[in-house]
């Protein structure tokens, strides 16, 4: 299926920063996948996927040589582990300190036995949400010999997949096909798996809410970063435009290269006529600026994290990103024992979070039904 990107609005983030048209386009590819189920432990359970259609011989020969090779460096990291260290998993988060992702990921090797210190060792890095500073970051765990990457968000998968084709990569990401990462949900077929979050894929579900908590919707604005900065965006817009156009819905989507673009953004939505903004979650670091500004021209905040809300935004929609974080311990556990990434499926949710701040839709103007009440999972008062 394809979906092409409406023209949108691009500001520079260059002196002097102008408004221009671009007109890119994005292929979203769909993919059949079994999400994983939370259980009453808190843990959740893998699917198993069947290798599906009988491979053509080149893709047997392939698919051989590539297990060969990652069967040499699966038993080179055995031999380095067995010399005595304990294996050092570096960490690359897209984003500045503090983070929750670090805090998560511990929290999710403790309980899987892994104390940091005695049995492994985590090397965090921070990007500062720049595209250069994650590649300079992810060669320097490369060169530092890490038995596994966790790449937190698409910027750091791409620095990561661009450093090292052996090391495996476990990602903590939006679009993993539609941005190239792996080859199927089932078979990702690289040296790349982990946990998709689908926050390109909710469009649909974010458009309702907002119409069942806008009763009046006309226009919906949608803030993102340049696919420079991160091209993440290009399938999260594309998502957003194809849900409102369905909904007969008018979208003004502008992107940014960072914060200090957020007045001129949102202003341009404003004279659009926007009455919410669907704000990509690159900024969620940079809701208390976002929020400030939204405020200023009375634009209800949607976020793709609940910790927006929690700063005074409307309401959010999404995984459960803590859990999600959690989570990928489990494939930096299976990789330490010597699982191949080619062959071990992404996982997706199967259950998303609504949390609506209650004081701030009283001051925008607008009352919960008792319908949409049914489908929030959380209230901030």
């Amino acid at each position: 299926m394809k979906a092409f990107l409406h023209p949108n609005r691009i500001l520079t983030s260059l002196p002097g920063a102008f408004l221009h048209d671009q007109d890119p386009s994005a292929t979203l590819a769909t993919e059949p996948s079994k999400p994983f189920q939370s259980s009453s432990s808190g843990r959740y359970d893998h699917s198993i996927l069947s290798l599906g259609a009988e491979m053509r011989r080149r893709d047997f020969i392939s698919f051989f040589s590539g297990s060969a090779a990652w069967l040499l460096c699966t038993r080179r990291r055995a031999f380095s582990q067995q010399a005595g260290s304990v294996p050092h998993v570096g960490v690359l988060v897209s984003a500045s300190e503090p983070h929750p992702f670090a805090d998560a990921l511990r929290r999710g090797l403790e309980r899987l036995g892994y104390s940091e210190g005695r049995n492994i060792a985590l090397e965090v890095r921070y990007t500062q949400g720049r595209s250069d500073r994650a590649a300079e970051l992810a060669a320097e765990l490369v060169r530092s010999g890490v038995a596994v990457i966790v790449a937190h968000f698409t910027p750091a998968v791409r620095a990561a997949m661009a450093a090292t084709k052996t090391i495996p990569i476990v990602m903590v990401a939006g679009a993993p096909l539609q941005s190239g990462f792996i080859k199927s949900l089932a078979e990702p077929g690289g040296n790349v798996t982990g946990l998709s979050g689908m926050d390109a894929e909710l469009g649909g579900k974010r458009i309702q809410l907002l119409r069942e908590l806008i009763p009046n919707l006309t226009c919906v604005g949608v803030l993102a970063t340049t696919p420079t900065t991160d091209p993440f965006s290009q399938p999260f817009v594309a998502d957003i435009q194809a849900a409102a156009t369905t909904a007969n819905l008018r979208t003004s989507p502008v992107l940014i290269g960072g914060p200090s673009e957020f007045e001129e953004a949102i202003s341009i939505m404003a004279k659009d006529g926007a009455q919410a903004v669907i704000v990509q979650g690159f900024f969620g670091p940079y809701a208390k600026q976002v929020l400030q500004v939204a405020n200023k021209y009375r634009i209800a905040y949607m976020s793709t994290d609940r910790s927006a809300v929690a700063e005074g935004g409307l309401v959010s929609m999404s995984a459960n990103f803590t859990v999600l974080y959690e989570q990928a311990a489990t494939y930096v556990d299976r990789f330490l024992k010597g699982a191949n990434p080619a062959t071990l499926p992404v996982e997706q949710p199967s259950k998303f979070q609504v949390t609506i701040n209650h004081k701030t839709a009283q001051a925008l103007g607008l009352s919960i039904s008792p319908s949409l009440l049914a489908q929030i999972d959380e209230i901030i008062d």
